[in-house]
């Protein structure tokens, strides 16, 4: 069986590209496209050749891919896939749409329908400085959506990473999706029960992050807090932060993972479609505090590996980090949750189920070329 594996693009190195490295080392024979690579920004591939769209060789589209929505799907539908038995797209956007000869399998692991399509109020608000072409923008926007649903159905079967974003597929796809929680890799994290006197947020900082109600819980608390990661708000985060908050900026995967091991305590207070933060946080044997709503109602268990605060809003954090000072806290017990539900491996032995499954109701030999 011939297999193609396809990623929106592979210019940023986020929660989707981790999950798109692993099916990348799992499947080390499968072909790789995308639409647009930036080898020095993305995941490590090693030496495997990723196959890219006419995109590619647009002057600029490395470091503004955004602006070019527009044409990404004309850019998939371009690749020719003739020749492979098996197409997993990896998608929270346009990736869904590569075409397929009709006797092949097109199984789509769906991170998240297309956000900035269907949320297109907070997609602005992370990017302020196109607010003057906002009339143009949503113009478009609009005649997108119609083109999201009409390749959205060209997917056999999704999988999706969370029971929120599987509701999302089928209200707004209207197609099933099998839910598999998505893995980390946890060999890359380390169990240390000896924590220090700081609090840690592993994040971008665009707005759905709400990384402005941290700062102002924080700023209150007087707590120690670590903030790693860069993006449109870090320097309006910066500016009313206290001298309690320190921000790191980028760091290594080494160093993340050192701080995670060591934090008292991984802050999250975004909606996330599902977030692997608070998973690579547990293996770590960490506990989190996250606004309890998308994707954390699967991977965490209040008062065993975290606490979930019930409103966005700083007060309610605030509230949630002093009750969960008050915990008596077993980290080896988080650890243990967090490698026997979302390892590698679990996660694979569910995905190579239910491709056996597929390709024997399709009578497709299931041996990988």
């Amino acid at each position: 069986m011939k297999i193609a594996l396809v990623h929106d693009y592979l210019t940023q190195r986020g929660g989707a590209e981790r999950v798109f490295e692993l099916l990348c080392k799992h499947f080390p024979t499968a072909d790789i496209y995308t639409s647009i690579h930036d080898r020095k920004n993305t995941i490590e591939l090693g030496d495997r050749q990723v196959r890219t769209t006419f995109l590619q060789n647009i002057p600029a589209t490395q470091k503004y891919f955004r602006l070019f929505a527009p044409f990404y799907y004309s850019a998939f539908k371009s690749l020719n896939l003739q020749e492979y038995d098996l197409i997993l797209s990896s998608s929270a956007s346009f990736a869904k749409g590569v075409q397929k000869r009709p006797d092949a399998i097109h199984i789509c692991f769906c991170h998240n329908i297309t956000r900035f399509l269907w949320d297109t109020n907070t997609y602005l608000r992370e990017y302020g400085a196109y607010n003057f072409l906002r009339p143009v923008i949503e113009l478009v926007f609009k005649m997108m959506r119609n083109q999201d649903i009409h390749y959205a159905q060209s997917p056999d079967y999704y999988i999706a990473n969370s029971t929120t974003v599987a509701k999302r597929i089928q209200d707004t796809y209207k197609k099933d999706a099998v839910v598999i929680n998505y893995p980390i890799d946890d060999r890359r994290f380390v169990f240390s029960d000896r924590k220090e006197d700081f609090c840690l947020v592993s994040s971008r900082h665009l707005s759905y992050k709400r990384l402005d109600i941290i700062v102002d819980a924080f700023n209150a608390l007087e707590m120690p807090l670590i903030i790693t990661g860069e993006g449109p708000e870090t320097k309006q985060l910066q500016a009313k932060s206290c001298s309690n908050i320190k921000f790191l900026g980028h760091v290594s995967d080494f160093e993340r993972c050192n701080l995670m091991s060591k934090a008292k305590f991984v802050i999250v207070a975004a909606l996330e479609d599902y977030g692997l933060v608070p998973i690579e946080a547990n293996a770590s044997g960490t506990p989190v505090i996250a606004y309890g709503a998308g994707g954390v109602m699967d991977t965490q268990i209040s008062g065993l590996t975290g606490i979930l605060f019930e409103h966005q809003t700083s007060e309610s954090l605030k509230s949630a980090v002093i009750e969960a000072q008050k915990v008596d806290w077993d980290y080896a017990k988080i650890r243990d949750h967090a490698i026997s539900n979302f390892s590698e491996s679990v996660f694979f032995k569910k995905v190579d189920q239910i491709i056996e499954e597929i390709c024997s109701s399709r009578q497709i030999s299931k041996q990988f070329n």
